[in-house]
């Protein structure tokens, strides 16, 4: 089954690592260690912050497997690969949103949600060939935000080399 823990260290390498930062024209606004400030304001790291201090690295591990890696169900996914692309997503996109491009990667309800018929899904899908067919979909989706918001298009090529770099677990950034 899949572990949380390197699913973890490849995504903060894709958020960019442990740093404070606001990206002009990125809707979360003020960011750590891929946490958004708009998207999540109560998140107990602020007031650490706020404080001039820094998180430490376990605050930011819960924070990521109680609202991405358990709404997953990802402990239940068989395949790390699988695991890591979807957990991932779901960090740059949302749960809901990670989790319905797997769905109609799969060919199941397209519900948002990560239940049996999803979770059955993926653990009986060819994990290369989900690993890619869910790439295309994102980067699909991608480009369709970029089309949609004008504002968004600087940042589809960085969207685009994350979906690949999650598409090859051995791939670095090194």
């Amino acid at each position: 089954m899949a572990r949380f823990n390197p699913a973890f260290d490849r995504m903060i390498e894709n958020e960019g690592g442990m740093i404070l930062h606001t990206v002009p024209g990125d809707r979360g606004g003020m960011t750590y260690a891929g946490i958004a400030r708009n998207r999540w304001p109560d998140w107990v790291g602020w007031s650490i912050i706020d404080s001039g201090r820094r998180p430490d690295e376990d605050q930011v591990r819960r924070f990521y497997r109680a609202h991405f890696w358990r709404p997953l169900q990802a402990d239940g996914i068989r395949h790390q690969p699988v695991a890591e692309s979807i957990f991932d997503y779901a960090v740059n996109s949302g749960v809901r949103s990670a989790v319905r491009s797997a769905q109609r990667v799969l060919g199941v309800i397209d519900d948002g949600i990560v239940g049996p018929q999803t979770l059955n899904a993926l653990n009986a899908a060819d994990p290369d060939h989900f690993v890619a067919a869910y790439t295309l979909e994102k980067i699909r989706r991608y480009a369709k935000l970029a089309a949609m918001d004008g504002k968004q298009r600087k940042f589809l090529l960085g969207w685009i080399n994350r979906s690949l770099r999650s598409a090859n677990p051995q791939e670095s950034r090194a």
